[in-house]
């Protein structure tokens, strides 16, 4: 059932017409996987869902909405056989295998609650993870790193209740593949399911504590009709891919719900563990999807790679979100494809935001115009509204009147969600922006620190309660270092215990040390020593300072 079946006006003449006359209409007992999947099983089975292929060309497999539906209901029966009910978390990492997308919607069909997780987790960040959501059952990839990891962790996951691998056989883990294709029941789905269940849980990077759990409801995949139909533009009868990771929301935004609900199929390219521009490429080419979205720096490597027009012949759109995108890569990428690349913003927390949307030009180097399921405004630290050209801080308002689809419910914690906003009914992104006359919105800076590096978010914190457990550091402080390539790096600004001295031989050390305890891509690629870091009165660190007076340097 495609996005057309949810909303009483799907085509708009303008901004002004969509902002006015979007409007969504569902049923209390809406389900993902009953009222889309299920439906184009039932109407159009034949109907392409899911294009995978992995990067040694060996896994290539076409899905169709009836091969989904199936699966899935085959897999919702191996779950609830292993235990799993409404209402249970399930952690999976799963990379980009074909299995996250069954699974994803075997969980949805019970009412389990989601948890996707990344593939570049360390033992440390399963831990904290696992017991933080009370998770029953944790499913892996069969990914050597991503095993290992696991098999560290389980010990201290003091709630998991299994471990099972998907394609391998490993003793000590449920063979999870074998299981399911050997069941023959199917599970359609609990009717007991509610719009506003929970749905789906992320972890956000952290900021000035470890990372929270978003806590999404049954209506998350309908916020994302806007997403992906109206800015990523996706195609009825189309090929969508997103680059990501199914451990991060980034990979709901692209890989999933809004592009299903909206009758595009999707792309799902299962790359090795590290990123190879040529292969993108080579991919881009033999699978032709219509329409694209990755990283402002995946679209920068892409040309430095030799990217020529025809790699992008199949694409009619193109668009980037999870970093603020130069004006310059905008320009030169149109000069050689003719497309132009339309920014949008969003979190974890939420849907598209902002975005460039169809019925206006785009602006490079701008987020865009509010979408319209939120009431959007910038404020000031008073709360009073900005005029244009100030900038403030980007805050979601009207909350009272009921959650926006695609809006959090609230962080879960301790076997409860507490509400993301206060009594002011506000959600504050803690993101500032200015907005111009035109009405359209322009990116300043992350209020919370959060660092945003080759399309992935680092919150300093998780890095910093790594370092603090190196012999050599006393003090320290993550933020982020600009960057040409990837926007940003990660920056460690140290203070050393009295006994050890600065040296290239313990820069590697503390960086080697880094790189173990956590994901790889959060180690430190800068660092410097100081006799001190700037603080408040309350011992609080400023990382802004410690941001400006690199900036100074740099610009000197």
């Amino acid at each position: 059932m495609r996005a057309s079946n949810y909303l009483f006006k799907t085509e708009f003449e303008s901004y002004d017409d969509f902002i006015l006359n979007y409007f969504l209409h569902y049923d209390d007992n809406f389900n993902f996987a009953t009222d889309v999947v299920d439906s184009y099983a039932r109407n159009e089975p034949d109907r392409l869902a899911l294009v995978y292929c992995d990067e040694e060309g060996d896994g290539n497999i076409n899905f169709s909405f009836s091969d989904i539906s199936d699966l899935s209901q085959q897999t919702a029966a191996y779950l609830k056989s292993l235990g799993i009910m409404k209402g249970d978390r399930v952690m999976l990492i799963l990379k980009r295998r074909w299995e996250y997308w069954i699974i994803a919607v075997a969980l949805h069909r019970i009412g389990a609650i989601l948890i996707p997780a990344s593939y570049q987790l360390t033992a440390k960040d399963i831990v904290y993870r696992v017991n933080a959501s009370g998770a029953k059952l944790l499913i892996a990839a069969d990914d050597d790193y991503v095993i290992s990891q696991v098999e560290i962790a389980k010990k201290d996951c003091g709630e998991l209740k299994d471990i099972a691998l998907i394609r391998k056989r490993r003793d000590g883990w449920i063979d999870f593949s074998r299981g399911a294709r050997n069941t023959k029941e199917r599970f359609v789905a609990d009717d007991s399911i509610r719009f506003d269940d929970h749905f789906i849980i992320y972890f956000t990077s952290g900021t000035n504590g470890p990372p929270k759990m978003a806590t999404h409801a049954y209506t998350y995949p309908l916020g994302h009709i806007v997403t992906a139909r109206y800015w990523q533009c996706v195609k009825d009868g189309g090929l969508h891919y997103t680059g990501s990771d199914s451990g991060w929301a980034k990979f709901g935004w692209g890989s999933f719900y809004g592009q299903w609900l909206s009758g595009s199929a999707i792309l799902g390219f299962d790359a090795a563990n590290r990123f190879d521009a040529k292969i993108q490429l080579e991919v881009l080419r033999n699978y032709m999807p219509t329409t694209v979205c990755v990283p402002g720096t995946i679209y920068r490597i892409l040309m430095h790679e030799g990217l020529k027009k025809e790699d992008f012949a199949s694409v009619k759109h193109c668009c980037t979100a999870g970093e603020p995108l130069s004006p310059s890569i905008v320009k030169d990428f149109k000069e050689l494809t003719g497309l132009t690349i339309h920014e949008g913003y969003g979190q974890t927390e939420s849907s598209v935001l902002i975005a460039n949307f169809p019925w206006f030009e785009s602006r490079p180097g701008s987020m865009g115009k509010p979408s319209p399921l939120y009431n959007i405004v910038l404020e000031d630290p008073m709360g009073h509204i900005c005029p244009p050209g100030t900038e403030g801080e980007i805050v979601v308002r009207s909350l009272q009147y009921g959650l926006p689809e695609g809006l959090i419910q609230g962080y879960f914690h301790e076997g409860s969600v507490r509400k993301a906003y206060g009594d002011d009914f506000k959600y504050h992104t803690g993101d500032i922006a200015y907005r111009d006359d035109d009405g359209f919105f322009w990116f300043v800076g992350r209020n919370d620190d959060i660092i945003k590096c080759s399309g992935y978010r680092i919150g300093p914190f998780e890095i910093e309660s790594v370092l603090i457990t190196h012999p050599a550091v006393r003090e320290c402080a993550v933020t982020g270092a600009p960057d040409p390539i990837r926007g940003q790096v990660v920056q460690a600004t140290i203070v050393l215990n009295s006994e050890y001295q600065e040296t290239a031989a313990l820069t590697k050390d503390i960086q080697d040390y880094v790189q173990k305890q956590t994901a790889p891509y959060k180690y430190p690629r800068i660092i410097k020593y100081a006799e001190s870091l700037p603080k408040t009165n309350s011992g609080k660190i400023i990382r802004k300072a410690i941001r400006a007076e690199y900036e100074t340097v740099s610009g000197s």
